[in-house]
């Protein structure tokens, strides 16, 4: 199995995002939509939308989120405006923390990423950061359940070990 990357973001009092780290799995998947929804059904990450990343800061309080690139490329900026930019391309799975913000800076005009949720997390909110809904954001990230299983490498994946040493 290839071990993600990591990130971790510190909260800056308007996104709250999360000691759960960011993993982004380089080439990991075939670049078909198709096949990507597949492989995330398969590990218990029921595929929800194809579309791309929203162009403004914006998190998920309540909900981990799955990105798997199937076209294109794209420049993000993971953990707010004062977070670290990283290129996601065609192959790539970004797995966000519930409570990471993530920001599209820019795109190829092809982009497609197929997003998805784990099997036993709630509907997706979705919130801009703004600083009055912070302390209720960050008390329900830290109520989010921990997914079954990667949506790439399943049950005995990298995601479960990584995230239950935090």
């Amino acid at each position: 199995m290839t071990e993600p990357l990591t990130f971790t973001f510190a909260g800056d009092g308007a996104i709250p995002n999360s000691p759960l780290p960011l993993l982004v799995y380089r080439d990991a998947v075939q670049a078909d939509p198709a096949e990507i929804e597949r492989l995330f059904a398969a590990n218990r990450w029921p595929p929800a939308w194809r579309d791309g990343v929203h162009p403004f800061h914006h998190f998920h309080s309540n909900a981990h989120e799955a990105l798997g690139v199937a076209r294109g490329e794209a420049t993000v900026l993971f953990g707010g405006p004062n977070g670290q930019s990283l290129i996601v391309k065609a192959g790539d799975v970004v797995v966000v923390p519930a409570g990471v913000g993530h920001c599209n800076l820019r795109q190829s005009p092809d982009l497609l990423i197929v997003g998805a949720y784990p099997d036993n997390a709630r509907r997706p909110d979705i919130h801009r950061g703004s600083a009055g809904e912070h302390d209720a954001a960050a008390a329900n990230v830290a109520k989010v359940a921990l997914p079954p299983a990667d949506p790439v490498q399943g049950a005995e994946g990298s995601l479960r070990r990584l995230w239950n040493a935090q």
